[in-house]
């Protein structure tokens, strides 16, 4: 093998989560935390000398690339084997210092939000300062609905065995279960979460995805009550904590963690539902290809194959070589970096037990280097995967010599990058096919991933405010959860699908992250916000690539709305802008229905 397809976590710490050198840094971080606290007792701010703020900053900027280095250590020893039975103890660790930190930063906040305006104008006059000004004066607005100091200390250290242990209990169910499946032998298998969820997904036996999604079902049903008392209690701690802190509505933190306007979402959320045409008629034409009256929920993924034309395989090689390729296509940065990656045992890609599901891209950052996770399996949708983490990991490198408080950026405009990558690939697989029966094949993985945006996050984003305009009244039942889940489903898929999947809202982990409400929507948001950079790329790819870092540097420091006016010229509050990036996957139906006709 060229590429191993395994990940390097010994060139982080060596020794797994026993690691003494892990030990040293968590020990070295919580000094650091002591040295940060002396610093904010000396601080005065009433002094009009920036150099005191600037010290704070540095340690800050040490602690906290500590902490996040120690923690995605952890999680990522613990994602690729979940029978690691000691890294939940160092996970304790570093969540108390963690709480230590958040209480020193409630007061460093709140000695920010004293400095009388005028100060704090003359403050960030300082070079350095000014600099990294968005992310203080967004710090400081916050700042502002905190409580006392003593109240939001309470508040943290609660949060640790609130908000965030109930989350952890949700990782801990998970990474017990199993799902049986039954061969054509008669030999019965059980599957990790993980697994199952590849093959329900992936096969092209429909009596396979049909048996695995029925016990997938029915292993989500049986743990439902304990999801239930998970989802119920980590709404209720989050809610309370929004009333806390003068939060009116359940959309306004997600929105000011994602630095957009309710009037985005509602204009990206609009467009999305008037544009659901395309897509019925794409699942309709599926269904046709498979041989169906209507998908089932574990059909909507599935591979399609006629002609004698089996659905693409890729090696774990022939992927990595492919990516790059195409990558290469674009830019010599972005393949130049992605070849670095791969060489160097960045991603952990192989198929086998004891791994959660999922993919993801978590940053090193004082190794200024990224950590890829997936399970691949040789489709061309987990090529696509491959490069969709590929461009995350791009994002972080383009960012990792700036100011570390600008390096911050939202979740909806880190999707982007990644999607635009996953584009570059998908394009590719397209133009490469060697028939049409090819062809088509590869337009059904490239659609998946569109469904997804516009139907399947659509439910989501259904669900939750659902669910959450319930909770607010009180505690809601498993049965009601399930049925406002399937109900979300029926509304953003049309009522196009034959069978839907009422425990959704146990099997997706987003629902369960402790520190993002509302994970899903920005999803959606990366993907319209990409296609629109990806249809200026097609229409001048010359010198593109520095054009497109430029927009990437950019994302730490600045509010969505002000990213598209000032590298897109367009408005994001309005429906033209979304209706045009969801025009370009048209042609993609048109084409896919005239090849399957």
């Amino acid at each position: 093998m060229k590429y191993q397809n395994t990940w390097d976590l010994e060139a982080i710490f060596a020794g797994g989560t026993r690691s003494e050198d892990l030990q040293k840094k968590v020990k070295s971080v919580e000094v650091e935390v002591g040295e940060f606290k002396d610093l904010l007792d000396a601080w005065n701010p009433e002094d009009n000398s920036p150099e005191p703020l600037k010290a704070l900053l540095d340690k800050l900027d040490s602690i906290e690339k500590g902490l996040i280095q120690g923690y995605a250590f952890v999680r990522m020893s613990l994602d690729a084997n979940t029978k690691d039975d000691y890294g939940p103890v160092v996970l304790g660790q570093i969540m108390m210092i963690k709480t230590a930190l958040d209480n020193y930063q409630t007061v460093f906040i709140k000695k920010m939000v004293a400095v009388e305006d005028r100060l704090w104008a003359d403050l960030l006059e300082d070079p350095t300062l000014k600099e990294v000004a968005f992310a203080l004066n967004e710090a400081r607005d916050q700042g502002k609905r905190l409580l006392s100091e003593e109240e939001e200390k309470i508040i943290n250290e609660l949060n640790r065995d609130g908000i965030t242990g109930w989350s952890q209990i949700y990782d801990t169910v998970v990474s017990t279960m199993t799902i049986p499946f039954t061969g054509k032998d008669g030999t019965t298998v059980e599957y990790s979460v993980g697994q199952a969820m590849n093959r329900m997904y992936g096969d092209p036996d429909p009596e396979v995805r049909r048996q695995l999604f029925e016990n997938w079902e029915k292993a989500w049903e049986k743990n439902a009550p304990i999801f239930a008392d998970i989802l119920n209690h980590l709404s209720g701690y989050r809610l309370t904590l929004q009333k806390l802190h003068n939060r009116e509505h359940y959309l306004e933190e997600p929105l000011e963690i994602n630095r957009m306007s309710k009037e985005t979402l509602d204009a990206m959320w609009s467009a999305v539902a008037k544009s659901k045409e395309p897509f019925i008629r794409f699942l309709e034409q599926k269904a046709k290809v498979l041989g169906m009256d209507k998908l089932g929920w574990q059909d909507v993924d599935a591979p399609i194959a006629f002609g004698g034309v089996e659905p693409s395989r890729y090696d774990y090689d022939e992927a990595c070589d492919f990516v790059l390729q195409n990558f290469a296509t674009f830019g010599p940065k972005l393949e130049a970096f992605a070849r670095n990656a791969l060489e160097n045992r960045w991603v952990e890609a192989e198929d086998r037990p004891n791994k959660r599901p999922g993919g993801y891209c978590m940053g090193l950052p004082e190794l200024k280097e990224s950590r890829i996770f997936m399970t691949y399996t040789g489709s061309s949708s987990d090529v696509s995967t491959l490069a969709h983490e590929l461009g995350h990991a791009f994002h972080s490198y383009v960012l990792k010599d700036a100011p570390f408080l600008n390096q911050n950026y939202a979740m909806n405009v880190a999707e982007t990058a990644s999607t635009f990558a996953e584009l570059i690939v998908s394009d590719a697989t397209v133009r490469a096919a060697k028939s049409r029966e090819e062809k088509a094949i590869l337009l059904n993985t490239k659609m998946e991933n569109a469904i997804a945006m516009f139907m399947n996050i659509h439910a989501r984003f259904l669900f939750e405010t659902a669910f959450y305009d319930e909770r607010v009244q009180g505690v809601v039942s498993t049965k009601r959860i399930s049925e406002l889940m399937e109900n979300a489903q029926k509304e953003a898929y049309c009522d196009m699908l034959g069978s839907y999947h009422p425990h959704f809202w146990c099997s997706k982990l987003h629902f369960y992250i402790a520190g993002v409400p509302f994970y899903n929507f920005p999803y959606t948001f990366g993907f319209l916000f990409s296609l629109g950079l990806y249809a200026e790329y097609l229409k001048n790819p010359e010198g593109f690539e520095d054009k497109y870092i430029a927009l990437l540097q950019d994302t730490g420091k600045m509010k969505v709305e002000d990213l598209a006016a000032k590298h897109l010229g367009v408005d994001l509050t309005k429906e033209d802008f979304w209706l045009n990036g969801i025009n370009l996957l048209e042609k993609d139906v048109e084409e896919f229905i005239e090849l399957t006709k």
